[in-house]
């Protein structure tokens, strides 16, 4: 019995410890591509985790962004990990490539994958963390079988494929539900939020249960972008002073 005990009580210390990470990761999608090399850098200096990759196809979602070749140039220049999130259909094709072209944690849509647990494995193979996305209509209770083994969880607070768009506030409740199943099984998975992200909503996301969140246009439009990125880094909660 004491075996067990012990492991009950490090999975709840560890819960606690990850509850209490807060990462930015900016994304560049609203960064200015006329002088891409200059925010990458205002980042790279910045309290910013993570850069932050939206790649779409113009199908899964309705816009296109960029591919492989802008991924490559982002890798070259960025001195922090770069978080890919794949907003396309039949992402198993391109999983290698993603990861050749400088992807460290790599993000698939529940909604595209017909084997979402191979897609998963694939990932981890391949030497990169992996993570999950759900749509804005789509239930965390879905990921229930497969949460032990995500790094990540994304949750979408907007409907994916433009920035600016506003917040979605039932997102907050997708957020406390995934931390309760994250907690109740003792899992390190992070919860990752994108989608009308900013100063004004942060304190609440993190509060919710959120440890990442990604800000695009909240970030790159703001009079001094890195003061803004540690502002939604450093924010305080009630649960962690």
């Amino acid at each position: 019995m004491l075996p067990i005990l012990l492991l009950k009580i490090l999975a709840t210390f560890a819960s606690k410890s990850i509850l209490m990470v807060q990462y930015v990761a900016p994304s560049l999608l609203s960064a200015d591509f006329n002088n891409l090399a200059r925010d990458i850098e205002m980042v790279n200096q910045s309290e910013a985790d993570w850069f932050h990759l939206d790649i779409m196809d113009g199908v899964f979602v309705p816009n296109m962004s960029y591919g492989f070749p802008v991924v490559e140039h982002i890798a070259k220049l960025a001195k922090k990990p770069l978080d890919v999130h794949l907003m396309i259909i039949d992402p198993d094709r391109y999983l290698e490539r993603f990861r050749d072209a400088g992807a460290n944690i790599l993000t698939v849509h529940w909604e595209a994958c017909k084997h979402l647990h191979r897609t998963v494995t694939e990932i981890k193979k391949l030497g990169m963390r992996a993570g999950v996305s759900l749509n804005p209509h789509t239930p965390v209770e879905f990921l229930s079988d497969i949460l032990p083994e995500l790094d990540l969880v994304l949750i979408m607070s907007v409907n994916p494929g433009f920035g600016g768009q506003s917040f979605i506030e039932n997102s907050y409740s997708k957020i406390t539900r995934l931390r309760a199943m994250i907690d109740e099984i003792g899992c390190s998975t992070l919860i990752e939020v994108d989608g009308g992200v900013g100063p004004n909503n942060a304190a609440k996301l993190y509060q919710a249960g959120a440890n990442v969140l990604v800000a695009g246009n909240a970030v790159f439009k703001a009079e001094n972008p890195s003061e803004t990125i540690k502002t939604i880094k450093t924010i305080k909660t009630i649960k962690n002073g």
